[in-house]
C-alpha cells in the first residue's frame, strides 16, 4: 500500500489556492512519534510505498533521511514545492522512484499563483537533481484555477527540454475553498469558455502526436483514464486510492484516509500503534451521488474529500462532475483511434499503462 508521511505541516510558501495556515490544535506542526514506531507499522506491510508529504517535506530533510535509512520500502516518492530540491544528497535522490514538483505552467501563471520568482527557482533546482543522479519519474504537478489556460500551460510543461518532465498532472482548484467559488470571478464561464475547450484542444494534440510521431505524451489524466477505458486498469474505485490502498500517517501518528483532511472524524482510521494495515482498506468510501453514476467505474468518485464535505453544495459538486464527465467523454471519442494505433503497432499498450503503481497522481483532476 501507499503511505503518505507528513514530515511537517509547515511550508515556506503562501500560494493563492492554499494559504499555508496549518492549525496546531488540529494536528501538531511536527512529527510527535518515534521513527521506530513508524518502522514497526510500515514494515508489517510486505509491499509498502512511502511518499513524503507536507506542508513542505523538504523543510525536514534530516527526518526524511532518517526514515529512508531505517525503514524498508519498495518505492519512494516525494511531493515538493521544489524550493529545497538542491539540498537532497545524491545518495537519497537515487532512491526515489518518482518526484512530483509543484509548477503551474507558464512562468507568468505559475508566479501569479505561487509567488514572483518561483518558476525560475523550481526549474533551476529540477535541473540540479537531474545532474545529481535522479533518474526516476519526474512529474510536474499543476494546480489549475481561473488564470490557467489548460492547453497552453500543459503544453508549455510538456515542451520544456532542460529540464524535461516525464509527466504532467493537474488538480482543479475546486471544492476546498470557503465560501464557494471565492477564487473565481465566474467559475461557470471559465469552465465553459476556457477549461473545457482547452481540454478538447489538448486531447487533439495528444492524439496528433501519437498519429504523426508515434509518441505517447505523458499527460497523466489522459493516460490514467485511457488505461481504464482500455481495460489495462481494472480498479473501479478512487484512482487516488484514498482509503483503499493509500493512507496518510499524520504528524500525531494518526492514520488518515485522505492527507488533506485531518480535522474530519470520518477521515481518521486509527493510529500507528494500535491499527493493523490489513484493517485499513475500505473503512471509508465515497457515497452518493457517485455510486449510482454511470461514470463511476472510470472516475471512481473523483475525490473522497469533495464527496464527503460538499463544500460547494450538491449543485457545485455536480458542476465539477460535469467537467469530469466531459473529460471522459472526449477521451472516449478517441478510444477507437488509440486502438487502431495499437493494432497497427504504432504505439503499444505499455505506453498507455500509467501509473503502474500508485505514485500519488490522482488521475482525475
Amino acid at each position: 500500500m501507499l503511505y503518505f508521511i507528513v514530515l511537517t505541516r509547515l511550508c515556506n510558501l503562501n500560494c493563492i489556492y492554499c494559504g499555508n495556515n496549518p492549525e496546531p490544535e488540529i494536528e501538531p506542526l511536527e512529527i510527535q512519534y518515534k521513527i521506530d514506531d513508524l518502522k514497526k507499522f510500515i514494515e508489517a506491510d510486505p509491499d509498502p510505498t512511502i511518499a513524503f508529504y507536507g506542508g513542505e517535506p523538504l523543510l525536514r530533510i534530516p527526518i526524511m533521511e532518517q526514515i529512508m535509512d531505517n525503514i524498508k520500502a519498495k518505492r519512494w516518492i516525494l511531493q515538493t514545492n521544489g524550493y529545497f530540491l538542491h539540498l537532497i544528497k545524491p545518495k537519497y535522490l537515487r532512491k526515489f522512484d518518482a518526484i512530483l514538483v509543484s509548477i503551474d505552467g507558464r512562468k507568468e501563471v505559475n508566479d501569479f499563483y505561487r509567488g514572483k520568482g518561483n518558476y525560475d527557482v523550481v526549474l533551476r533546482n529540477v535541473k540540479i537533481i537531474k545532474e545529481n543522479g535522479f533518474n526516476g519519474d519526474l512529474i510536474a504537478r499543476m494546480a489549475v484555477s481561473e488564470k490557467t489556460d489548460i492547453y497552453l500551460d500543459v503544453r508549455h510543461l510538456l515542451n520544456l527540454d532542460d529540464p524535461k518532465f516525464d509527466h504532467v498532472h493537474w488538480q482543479l482548484d475546486v471544492m476546498w475553498d470557503s465560501p464557494p467559488y471565492s477564487r473565481y470571478n465566474n467559475f461557470d464561464k471559465w469552465a465553459r469558455d476556457s477549461y473545457m475547450p482547452g481540454i478538447r484542444k489538448l486531447i487533439d494534440y495528444w492524439l496528433e502526436t501519437m498519429e504523426k510521431r508515434y509518441e505517447v505524451l505523458g499527460i497523466v489524466p489522459f493516460l490514467g483514464i485511457m488505461s481504464r477505458l482500455l481495460g489495462l486498469n481494472k480498479q473501479k474505485h478512487l484512482p487516488c486510492g484514498a482509503g483503499i490502498n493509500a493512507f496518510t500517517i499524520s504528524t500525531s501518528g494518526k492514520i488518515l484516509a485522505c492527507p488533506i483532511a485531518p480535522e474530519f472524524d470520518w477521515n481518521i482510521l486509527g493510529d500507528i500503534w494500535s491499527t493493523s494495515f490489513q484493517g485499513l482498506p475500505f473503512k471509508v468510501m465515497v457515497g452518493e451521488p457517485c455510486l449510482s453514476c454511470r461514470y463511476y467505474n472510470i472516475c471512481g468518485g473523483r475525490c473522497l474529500f469533495a464527496n464527503k464535505t460538499m463544500l460547494w453544495g450538491l449543485d457545485g459538486f455536480r458542476k465539477v462532475c460535469n467537467i469530469t464527465k466531459y473529460l471522459i467523454d472526449e477521451l472516449k471519442k478517441i478510444e477507437p483511434n488509440i486502438r487502431e494505433l495499437i493494432q497497427g503497432e504504432k504505439i503499444s499498450l505499455r505506453d498507455l499503462n500509467y501509473p503502474i503503481y500508485n505514485n500519488t497522481t490522482e488521475i482525475i483532476p
